[in-house]
This record gives C-alpha cells, structure tokens and sequence, in this order.
C-alpha cells in the first residue's frame, strides 16, 4: 500500500508542476506574443526560457508578497 501512495504523491506533484509550467506558457503567449513567435520562428528556445522564468519568478515574488 506505500507503494501506491507514494505513486500517487509522485503523479500528483508532477501534475502540479506540468500544469503550472503549461499556464505560465499561455500566460506567456498572450502578454509577450513577439517573445514566442520569434522563438518559435528561429528555432530558439533560449528567449522564451528567460521570459518564461520571468513569469514564474514574478508570480512567485506577487505570492511571497500576498503571504
């Protein structure tokens, strides 16, 4: 039975952070759809890393601010 708890934990975190990582990727395309489409046309992922880690660091900063 620990087996499966511990299964289940583990889906249920990986969810968590596939489903953060997919918002901040929409939020990401509809504030900054330059940043994306330049990315997506030149192949490069570097610039929409950074913007995408922007997100992620200003939705953290905004929730350690409301705490």
């Amino acid at each position: 039975m620990s087996l499966a708890r511990t299964t289940l934990s583990l889906a249920g975190v990986v969810l968590a952070i596939a489903t953060t990582l997919a918002v901040a990727t929409l939020w990401l395309l509809l504030t900054e759809p330059v940043t994306v489409a330049d990315a997506v046309a030149r192949g490069d992922v570097s610039p929409l890393m950074t913007a995408l880690a922007g997100v992620l660091a200003n939705a953290v900063r905004g929730l350690l601010d409301y705490l």
